[in-house]
């Protein structure tokens, strides 16, 4: 198996779903902008959306994957495929009760989850209607997340990476629609609502067929409880609030800035733009890190095992770090050209800008978590980064509330960095306590030369940006995207080239190792 060329296909995927959903998202900022309907929309669809990361991407992956890989390894595809759809009928068991429950008691839901909605009786019965129809989206992503975690377990990333993609289609649509037929803001919350639902259901069947055609489609039964289901839930259960950290995180940053207009469609939209580099880095390596670290640990091949880690690090570090610099220097630029027409305006824009710089020097803590928790779930380990979870949301509560008074949506994001950065740095210090983790002197070496380059970088593009800045905020949009686009490419260009010209990485071993055959 070829680490990076998994990476990078996955991380391909998820670039399509990203600018796919920077569309989506433009289109929504000009439908929704910031009022009584964007809040509740994006209060209801964050909903599903973070259990869909606990129950399905963090809990279900964290626990499956190294028993899946570990029964593929060494009993064979039999054992495999019969373990797999017994686990996956408890889970459709689970999301079953779930979303029933959910829907019946879904205004006392909203009530504990956004409580600064309660005072307004219109905001309040209109996110309860949309959470209510984005609810059983979860039901349909989560199955797709187990297919998906069988896939990547065969060494099959593309399906599950692509699927996301769909729901952005769905929307964009919709949101095309709603653009030419010029309706009111709640009508056209309530369509993307259902859109929400129409793409949940298109991932699922997408992944679906591709499980079909790799015959490797569990058989659903009522399924036993024995030792090995025992085994599944016991690690599942500390993975739910390991591997969703950092929608906890985010969630906890709505129920708080509910308190205030505004507040959560000004984290929402920050929240997309550093979604982009965390996604395509930090959730792409923990995608393909997790089951090429379980099949070496389960066949004894620790050597292989330490080298996936380390070069898993180093492109983590040497992609997000610039990406979080430039983040945060372009803030004001980025939003302004992508979103600034519409309804969202300049106050939006300049609110959006600060809570993404707040979120930005958090990005290398957010993707680092995805680093290192494989380490851990790969020997089973669920229980060690739950305890650290709990810490770094306890951080980010108190942090949030202390800092909120102040600094409103803000307060927010830093603190929500400050939290991620206290768990990342939690999980390596284990690691290297364990002898899990062992940086050598080069390493070291590496990542002071990428944060540094990163910071030369950033100031650069920051200067760039103020001196065209009469063309960059000016009336052309072609303009602006072109100057946006120009000012990226060459930060991004003098950044490898520096990075080459050290040695730090060598920019011809790197695609070499993308063209080498599996």
């Amino acid at each position: 198996m070829n680490l990076y060329r998994n990476f990078f296909s996955v991380g391909a995927m998820t670039l399509l779903s990203r600018v796919t959903g920077f569309l989506r998202d433009i289109l929504m900022a000009q439908v929704l902008g910031t009022g009584l309907a964007a809040d509740a929309f994006f209060a209801a669809f964050r909903f599903p959306n973070l259990f869909r990361r606990l129950f399905a991407e963090g809990a279900f992956n964290a626990a499956f994957i190294p028993l899946f890989s570990g029964a593929l390894e060494k009993e064979g595809t039999e054992v495999a495929r019969a373990l797999a759809g017994r686990i996956i009928s408890w889970l459709a068991i689970f999301l079953t009760v779930l979303t029933l429950l959910a829907e019946i008691f879904m205004p006392q839901v909203i009530t504990l989850f956004v409580p600064g909605f309660v005072e307004n009786a219109e905001k309040f019965e209109l996110t309860v209607l949309l959470a209510r129809i984005c609810f059983p989206y979860l039901a349909c992503m989560s199955l797709m997340a187990s297919f998906g975690a069988i896939l990547n377990s065969l060494d099959r990333f593309i399906a599950a990476a692509f699927a996301p993609v769909l729901l952005n289609i769905v929307l964009i649509t919709a949101l095309a629609g709603l653009v030419l037929l010029a309706r009111d803001s709640e009508f056209n919350a309530l369509v993307l609502a259902t859109g929400v639902l129409t793409g949940g259901v298109a991932q699922f069947v997408l992944v679906f067929i591709f499980l079909k055609r790799a015959d490797f489609l569990p058989d659903f039964r009522m399924p036993a409880w024995d030792r090995t289901m025992r085994r599944f839930w016991a690690l599942a259960l500390p993975a739910m609030l390991t591997g969703g950290i950092t929608q906890i995180n985010i969630f906890i940053g709505t129920i708080i800035a509910s308190g205030a207009a505004g507040a959560i469609s000004y984290l929402y939209y920050a929240d997309r733009l550093y979604q982009l580099p965390l996604g395509i880095i930090g959730i792409a390596i923990g995608v393909v890190l997790l089951p090429e670290l379980s099949r070496h640990l389960k066949g004894d091949r620790l050597d292989e095992a330490k080298l996936a880690f380390d070069n898993s690090l180093l492109i983590a570090m040497l992609l997000c770090v610039p990406a979080a610099v430039a983040l945060f220097a372009l803030a004001q630029p980025i939003i302004h050209v992508l979103f600034e027409r519409g309804a969202f305006g300049q106050e939006a824009r300049l609110e959006t800008a600060h809570a993404l710089m707040g979120f930005a020097w958090g990005l290398p803590a957010f993707v680092l978590i995805k680093v290192f928790q494989p380490g851990f779930f790969a020997r089973e380990d669920t229980m060690t980064p739950s305890v650290l979870a709990g810490v770094s949301v306890a951080i980010n509560v108190g942090t949030s509330l202390a800092l909120f008074p102040v600094y409103e949506h803000v307060g927010i994001a830093i603190a929500t960095s400050l939290a991620a950065w206290v768990n990342a740095l939690g999980l390596g210090y284990l690691l290297w306590r364990r002898g899990y983790f062992d940086p050598s002197p080069v390493q070291i070496r590496r990542l002071g030369i990428i944060v540094l380059l990163s910071l030369v970088m950033g100031a650069a593009a920051w200067w760039a940006a103020n001196l065209i800045a009469p063309w960059l905020y000016g009336d052309s949009l072609v303009l602006k995207l072109s100057l946006l686009v120009m000012l990226v490419v060459a930060g991004g260009g003098a950044y490898f080239a520096l990075i080459h010209l050290t040695g730090t990485l060598r920019l011809n071993r790197l695609v070499s190792q993308l063209r080498r055959a599996n």
